[in-house]
């Protein structure tokens, strides 16, 4: 399968993560984010802090929980097309981060638990 915009679209898979990245992609196809700039990764990881300092906001802030959750959902459509712009299967990416960290010990530290291999 091709991990580009136009390979999610033709992806006929009816798996929830092949149907959440047809949107993602079919998204990018609309906006024409390829041709645009929109797959530049400086620019991307500029539009990523924007949305991160958007949920810290919602968060600090005391905001309803339904804004915190939206903010939250931009950043996972964000996270997706990044995976879109770099041809990255994140699902695969995901599955092998997540084994690792499986097997990891949590420690306590000054501002609450980590989950590392950082031993300090």
């Amino acid at each position: 399968m091709s991990l580009s915009v136009e390979g999610w679209l033709a992806n006929t898979d009816e798996d929830e993560w092949s149907q959440m990245m047809r949107k993602v992609a079919a998204f990018h196809h609309k906006h024409d984010l390829a041709n645009k700039n929109g797959h530049d990764m400086g620019y991307r990881i500029a539009l990523t802090v924007e949305e991160l300092g958007e949920l810290a906001a919602a968060i600090t802030k005391g905001k309803p929980i339904e804004e915190c959750a939206e903010e939250m959902a931009d950043l996972l459509i964000l996270l997706m097309g990044h995976s879109l712009a770099m041809k990255i299967d994140l699902k695969a990416s995901f599955e092998s981060k997540y084994e690792r960290i499986m097997q990891r010990s949590a420690i306590t530290g000054r501002l609450g638990v980590r989950v590392t291999e950082y031993k300090g």
